[in-house]
């Protein structure tokens, strides 16, 4: 593709994104001053970006493995039911961990931190069992639907609505329509970003949203936080350079940079681990226990799937000593106001 081509599906995915955020803001009162107005807004708003950067796509030997590894026995359709049908296989399988990243980060290791490229990331699943934290598993994800066809966006978000963007999500366009498939929540089934407060009442992948001035807020569950945790959707798309930026000035500080955090989906279960706690979140409420060292070892391995191989590397960086430690840090603040349900 040369620099004319280029260009140009950057110019048409600019005015598809513009487009697509004026049709959610215009009324049916609106003067066509008022639609123009709204369009360049719009315009302004969304970022410049290749349609498809060749680092968007999988080759199609790691896109079967992957798939086979989900259970997907064919490439789902590229459709509502297909997206379902992937997101659906990514929140059973993937887990969103901090294993590697810790490793890492307590050993020094030159380059790049590790599956900010699909790639990297999607091998080191399938190999050794890990995941990795929003910036790299969103990638990962964004860059497999992409693979398939699905008309996917990186955004980024601000976790508990502090208005710093400190998280990455996956929006995808099926129709006219807009789901959320977020590599972090694993809230089961995309969550749609319309025009009306959503609730998904489901007591295990729980999750609510509103819409915004500047887009959406999701309220996701995520124990063992006593309330549901904000989410704003600010800034999107935004492209694979943006999220390497972020992830790596995530080394200075961040959630993950200490304590064990993995967390994944099971039929009708949300297990976690956090430091030497494992959560398990069913129909019939939260488990909670204390685990052990080798206790945290064996979860991980036998429970969540890691490589004991892996498990061994983190323990050596001293990241299971380090899971028995007190939090870094103050504690995060609480959310300002309930969620939607509750007001």
């Amino acid at each position: 593709m040369d620099q004319h081509d280029r260009l140009v599906q950057q110019v048409r995915a600019r005015i598809a994104d513009a487009s697509r955020v004026c049709s959610e803001r215009i009324t049916k009162e609106d003067g066509r001053e008022a639609i123009l107005l709204c369009f360049v807004r719009a315009w302004y708003a969304c970022p410049m970006t290749d349609a498809q950067p060749p680092e968007d796509r999988l080759d199609d030997a790691l896109q079967r493995r992957v798939l086979d590894r989900m259970g997907l026995t064919t490439p789902p359709p590229r459709s509502l039911g297909g997206l379902f049908a992937l997101y659906r296989a990514w929140c059973a399988h993937v887990p969103f961990d901090n294993i590697q990243k810790v490793i890492a980060l307590r050993t020094s290791r030159p380059g790049p931190l590790p599956g900010i490229d699909a790639e990297d990331f999607l091998t080191r699943w399938l190999d050794e069992g890990t995941g990795g934290t929003c910036w790299t598993s969103s990638n990962a994800l964004y860059v497999l639907a992409r693979t398939l066809g699905f008309d996917a966006r990186r955004i980024a978000a601000s976790m508990r609505d502090t208005g710093i963007l400190t998280h990455a999500s996956t929006v995808v366009h099926v129709g006219p329509d807009r789901w959320l498939l977020d590599s972090a929540m694993l809230t089961d089934v995309p969550l749609p970003l319309g025009q009306e407060v959503f609730v998904h009442e489901d007591p295990v992948y729980a999750a609510e949203v509103e819409p915004a001035d500047d887009g959406h807020v999701v309220w996701w569950d995520c124990p063992p936080n006593p309330e549901y945790l904000p989410c704003r959707l600010q800034a999107g798309p935004v492209d694979h350079r943006f999220y390497r930026e972020a992830y790596e000035a995530s080394r200075a500080r961040g959630p993950f940079n200490q304590r064990l955090y993995i967390r994944r989906n099971f039929p009708r279960e949300m297990r976690l681990i956090v430091g030497n706690t494992r959560y398990s979140q069913t129909a019939d409420g939260l488990d909670v226990q204390h685990l052990t060292e080798d206790g945290l070892v064996r979860a991980l391995v036998e429970e969540m799937g890691v490589s004991p191989g892996v498990v061994e590397a983190w323990s050596r960086a001293g990241g299971l000593s380090a899971s028995f430690e007190a939090p870094e840090g103050p504690p995060p603040p609480a959310p300002s106001r309930p969620r939607p349900s509750r007001r």
